[in-house]
């Protein structure tokens, strides 16, 4: 079974000319869900995982259930004014605008190995803003994980250029 057959694209959403990869599909389906665990969970066993950082809120999804199967603690990053405690935060820019995204300042032990988990790099801004907030905060990124990467737009160069091992379980090119 293929991951990629799992995920429903959605034409021009939530605009005109967007091809939405759409992992709902894939998550409803028992064994779609349990094979991209179960890759992730068999890639990070033994890689010294401290801690697994997911990115809201699909990330939350993912992450949750590796950081359970690897016994390892979760910690969510959220959109701005989301989290109760006191946080740290990251603005970054969008294509139009910015935004900004926050952690809980006592999630992250100086020295934690970190696994920031995403379903879908596109442009790698927020996986850079999560980065940034984990290293803020004294953690250690050992790789960034995927369900899906969007190679043409870029998001996996600008994250390898900056010094990030990247890792995605399917990819749409082009398409």
């Amino acid at each position: 079974m293929a991951i990629k057959s799992k995920i429903r694209t959605v034409p021009h959403f939530p605009k005109e000319g967007i091809m939405f990869r759409d992992i709902t599909t894939l998550l409803k389906d028992a064994q779609g869900f349990r094979k991209v665990v179960d890759e992730l969970v068999q890639r990070y066993t033994g890689e010294g995982i401290d801690i697994v950082v997911g990115l809201e809120a699909r990330g939350f999804i993912l992450g949750g259930a590796v950081a359970h199967q690897l016994g390892k603690g979760f910690v969510p990053i959220r959109k701005a004014g989301k989290l109760p405690a006191e946080t740290e935060s990251y603005e970054y820019k969008l294509e139009y605008g910015s935004d900004t995204i926050e952690i809980h300042r006592d999630s992250i032990n100086k020295g934690d190995r970190v696994l920031l988990i995403d379903d879908l790099l596109a442009t790698g801004g927020t996986a850079m803003a999560g980065a940034k907030l984990i290293e803020k905060l004294g953690g250690k990124i050992v790789e960034m994980a995927f369900i899906i990467d969007l190679p043409d737009v870029g998001g996996r160069k600008k994250i390898e250029k900056e010094g990030y091992k990247v890792f995605a379980l399917c990819e749409f090119e082009g398409e």
